[in-house]
């Protein structure tokens, strides 16, 4: 049966539930955007779909931990990166199985990129035409490594570049790559002149000096944490969370194009496109502007700051403190090319959240973030496991920790441990892939102990109310207001705990509009109000606090 998804949030605002560790935290109705939240913790097989209650709506099973990203398709079918433990490449990130799993948790399609020459890992980015761009590790042995100008010195026995390959899935196990880009095409140095790849590295932003951040003990050099597709643009944009850096690159090129240094929309070929967050790696000396990232992406048209590029700026080793902040930045562009002064401008991101607050905020690896419809901005706190929703002052609207760890599920009131996740992503409750799925919130992933969900939902195709009713201050302290657009008859106010006794109990006069609760004689908590006559109802929990 096809249903409405769209959600009426019947709760009042709620500034915090001390009393939860895990779980949902905080809720303010009034500015949540209606949808899901998708997460796979990283200790966990499974992957799970809860509201904004933080209830659970549906739960994917796979034989694999995550690998690390997961994403839902327009059709309904989870696409999800899984870990193959490969023992060549064991990193951070490490993936090698990549899935669709059916509404019903069936794997309708499975591919392996793990062997000891290769392994995807991190991120991967559903097309438009159904194909799946892969960020995958490819070995380079040291005389390889050398022979493309590397210092002797500074060169392990293996060295791992990055490739991105383009796999339109077929059968159940099978696909074909149809485009393929391989860093190793695009590589400068200035150490050893008796290379082809010997040129100025300055003088060649477009290609990557492959001896910058070099290492004799480090073979995972560039470490990609993220991938994403501008369809418009026909372009992909990557992160290289070792050099601080993101790059774009034209996706419209062949595959032989994207080996060389002509051809595509840009007719630069495979070459670097743009690169921002760290100008050291051609060899410019402006400051850092990025420390570890992670998920940069595209914002979608239609969302505030639309087409500009959205980054978790995880912070490590930044200059004056580590903390985390999402930046923004607004490549300036012409075309299919990028303003080639150099460094890349702009000179500084365009909207920071957490700008130069040290104290506040820090997640020092993994981690992401979402631009929402309402103007919110949805944080993932990987390594805490923590999903925060702030509005664009920075205030904390939504927060949710990840209550399953490495020993399963938690129980409410423990310590959130081991709960790390690579990355939460947001599903507006008209998102095409439930469309022919019914989405009902059950209980909470966690054990309760026995705190009760602080929040409430109401889907559309159950009983709506039909007259407007608000309330607030919420939290309150001596007196709620309770405002009705329109006046109810015979209605009946009952106010009760959080055991089910009832505090007060009494009717509403039908010829006013607006009633006053007293709650100065009420002790700090939170109790549940319902406002209600023979035809409709409305819930809200409401907080006392002094």
């Amino acid at each position: 049966m096809k249903i409405s998804l769209s959600i009426i949030v019947l709760c009042a605002a709620i500034s915090s539930l001390k009393a939860q560790t895990i779980g949902l935290i905080e809720h303010q109705s009034g500015s949540l955007d209606d949808g899901y939240v998708l997460f796979a913790p990283n200790t966990s097989n499974n992957t799970y779909l809860i509201d904004k209650c933080g209830q659970l709506v549906h739960v994917w099973n796979s034989q694999y931990k995550p690998g690390q990203a997961v994403y839902l398709l327009e059709d309904g079918t989870l696409l999800r990166t899984g870990n193959a433990n490969n023992t060549t490449f064991n990193a951070g990130g490490k993936g090698g199985i990549i899935e669709k799993i059916d509404w019903d948790g069936n794997v309708i399609w499975s591919y392996t990129i793990s062997d000891t020459n290769q392994c995807q890992h991190h991120d991967i980015k559903a097309l438009p035409n159904g194909n799946i761009l892969i960020i995958a590790w490819e070995k380079i042995t040291n005389t390889q490594a050398i022979a493309l100008g590397r210092n002797p010195a500074l060169t392990p026995s293996v060295l791992w570049s990055e490739k991105i390959i383009e796999l339109q899935p077929t059968g159940t196990n099978t696909g074909n790559i149809v485009w393929e880009w391989h860093l190793t095409d695009h590589l400068v140095q200035d150490f050893d002149a008796t290379k082809p790849s010997y040129n100025s590295v300055a003088s060649n932003p477009q290609l990557l000096n492959i001896n910058y951040n070099a290492s004799a003990t480090n073979s995972d050099w560039i470490h990609l944490n993220s991938i994403d597709y501008n369809a418009s643009l026909d372009q992909i944009l990557l992160s290289s969370h070792n050099l601080d850096e993101i790059w774009i690159i034209d996706h419209s090129t062949t595959t032989a194009q994207a080996a060389g240094h002509s051809g595509g929309n840009s007719g630069k070929g495979g070459d670097l496109l743009y690169r921002w967050g760290n100008s050291a790696t051609y060899n410019h000396t402006t400051n850092a502007q990025f420390f570890g990232q992670h998920n940069a992406h595209w914002i979608p048209s239609g969302l505030a700051f639309e087409n500009k590029i959205m980054v978790f700026n995880n912070g490590l080793g930044r200059t004056g403190g580590n903390y985390s902040t999402v930046d923004i930045i607004n490549p300036p562009t012409n075309g299919y090319l990028y303003e080639s002064s150099l460094p890349y401008l702009p000179s500084t991101a365009e909207w920071i959240y957490n700008s130069g607050n040290p104290n506040n905020y820090y997640a020092m690896n993994i981690s992401g973030a979402q631009m929402l419809s309402n103007g919110n901005v949805l944080m993932c706190n990987g390594p805490a496991g923590t999903f925060t929703e702030v509005d664009d002052s920075g205030t904390t609207v939504w927060k949710y920790i990840n209550p399953v760890n490495a020993s399963g599920v938690m129980t409410q009131n423990s310590s959130p441990t081991q709960n790390s996740v690579f990355r939460c992503t947001f599903y507006p409750s008209h998102f095409s892939g439930f469309s022919n799925h019914i989405l009902n919130s059950g209980n909470t992933i966690e054990n309760t102990n026995p705190v009760t969900n602080s929040c409430q939902l109401l889907l559309a195709n159950q009983t709506q109310v039909q007259n407007s009713i608000s309330v607030f201050p919420n939290p309150v302290s001596d007196m709620l207001n309770i405002q009705l657009s329109v006046s109810l008859s015979d209605a009946q106010l009952c106010l009760t705990d959080l055991s089910g006794k009832t505090i007060m109990k009494e009717n509403i006069n039908p010829t006013e509009a607006k009633y006053t609760l007293k709650t100065s004689h009420l002790n700090n908590g939170l109790y549940l109000l319902k406002i209600s006559n023979s035809q409709q109802s409305q819930n809200f929990k409401i907080v006392v606090q002094r």
